[in-house]
């Protein structure tokens, strides 16, 4: 299943519409972090704080 360029304006638009343009940036940091985060759980590493204060 391929996504053409209008699906994705209208998938775009709908988020405009419920979040807001102020919260898009915040929604995407957070993504952004638990991708991340994921990642690193995935391969193994630990880089939490929690975990980084229980080693010192």
């Amino acid at each position: 299943m391929k996504l053409g360029a209008t699906e994705i304006i209208l998938i775009l638009a709908v988020v405009l519409l419920l979040f807001g343009g102020k919260k898009i940036p915040e929604l995407m940091k957070g993504l952004g972090k638990g991708i991340k985060e994921f990642k690193d759980a995935s391969k193994g590493e630990d880089t939490s704080k929690e975990v980084k204060e229980e080693n010192k």
